[in-house]
């Protein structure tokens, strides 16, 4: 499974790909950080940041997106652009029939370090380490887009299997319902 990450911001917003399977160590696809002008208005920035994760989705191809879930915390003056960013995200994804699944900062600290109080640093040293990268991706953009990647590779996929087979044996019984019934009615 091919995944890209997004760590929303509107003057940084981190990208990061990776690609793993069960059993297999995640591979380090691509990481970056698609940077815009905050001297220009927010619109054109958001129509800046659009065009640049179509061409990540173009030249990547992820199988899934994984955005970061953004929240509120104590200054809502970051969330607001934070919030349109991650939107964009979204919409691009969607827009590409890409299915987008959101992680909260703290659940990708805990898939990575296994505490959900984790800073950057150990954030940032653990997708080094599982990466098996050279250096640490900088900025910490990008270290966290790709910590949100490992993050849905690891957790994403098992849940969404475990989805997947609670529907196909919902499915299933309805099934078996339905033919009971129209058994007992003929």
């Amino acid at each position: 499974m091919r995944v890209l990450g997004i760590d929303p911001g509107l003057t940084r917003c981190g990208v990061g790909v990776v690609e793993g399977a069960l059993g297999r160590p995640p591979q380090l696809v691509g990481v970056g950080v698609v940077r815009t002008d905050a001297s220009e208005d927010t619109s054109i920035r958001l129509v800046r940041l659009e065009a640049a994760l179509e061409e990540w989705l173009t030249e990547h191809r992820p199988d899934v997106v994984a955005v970061e879930r953004v929240f509120a915390q104590h200054n809502v003056q970051t969330v607001v652009p934070t919030a349109q960013a991650a939107g964009v995200a979204m919409l691009v994804a969607a827009r590409a029939g890409i299915p987008v699944h959101l992680h909260t900062p703290s659940e990708a600290k805990a898939a990575l370090t296994g505490s959900g109080r984790a800073d950057k640093k150990q954030v940032t040293a653990m997708v080094t380490r599982i990466l098996r990268l050279d250096a640490p991706p900088r900025p910490a953009d990008a270290a966290d887009a790709l910590a949100l990647a490992v993050t849905h590779l690891w957790r994403g996929g098992a849940n969404n299997r475990y989805a997947a087979a609670v529907q196909t044996a919902r499915t299933q019984q309805r099934g078996i319902s339905k033919q009971n019934h129209l058994r007992g009615s003929a």
